[in-house]
């Protein structure tokens, strides 16, 4: 949630004010201290490859509804990184995955509501049939060398590295 979608106090409801607390302007509440601090969203996926292709879904949603991306979405408060990759997986393309080691962290974001951060694992198709769902329409594996377009900088970065490495 951004600064500018804060209009009230989350503990009592009052109005929120800017006031300069902990080195800036902050959104708090006058009427009983609360302050709004933003904390950063954080996105996991997954880099499955298969045959030497790479597993990839297509976006329903904007933005860059239509292009293509790892599997993956936003880590719920007080779920394991690994386990909301194994779920965005499960998800988004119909398969269940072993989540391996992390291949990246990833920091920047692209869009307003984007992710702060996303935390890109390796991961191995356990078993399911592959289907796309939730906010992807098609899933498919592709050669590296022959990629769709792709919605995400997060994406074409971590295809560009060697997961053996």
């Amino acid at each position: 949630m951004s600064l500018e979608e804060v209009k009230f106090c989350l503990r009592c409801g009052t109005p929120l004010v800017l006031l300069p607390r902990a080195g800036k302007d902050r959104p708090t509440c006058p009427a009983c201290n609360w302050i709004y601090f933003p904390d950063p969203k954080v996105a996991v996926a997954v880099l499955i490859e298969q045959d030497g292709k790479v597993l990839l879904t297509r976006r329903v949603m904007n933005p860059q509804r239509g292009s293509w991306t790892l599997p993956g979405g936003f880590l719920d408060a007080g779920e394991a990184p690994q386990a909301a990759a194994a779920r965005e997986c499960l998800e988004e393309t119909g398969l269940e995955a072993e989540v391996g080691e992390l291949l990246a962290l990833i920091p920047g974001q692209e869009h307003a509501r984007g992710a702060d951060f996303v935390l890109v694992y390796s991961a191995h198709i356990t078993s399911g049939e592959l289907a796309a769902g939730d906010d992807a329409d098609r899933v498919a594996f592709f050669a590296r060398d022959n990629l769709p377009p792709l919605a995400f900088q997060a994406t074409r970065q971590i295809l560009q590295l060697d997961p053996k490495v």
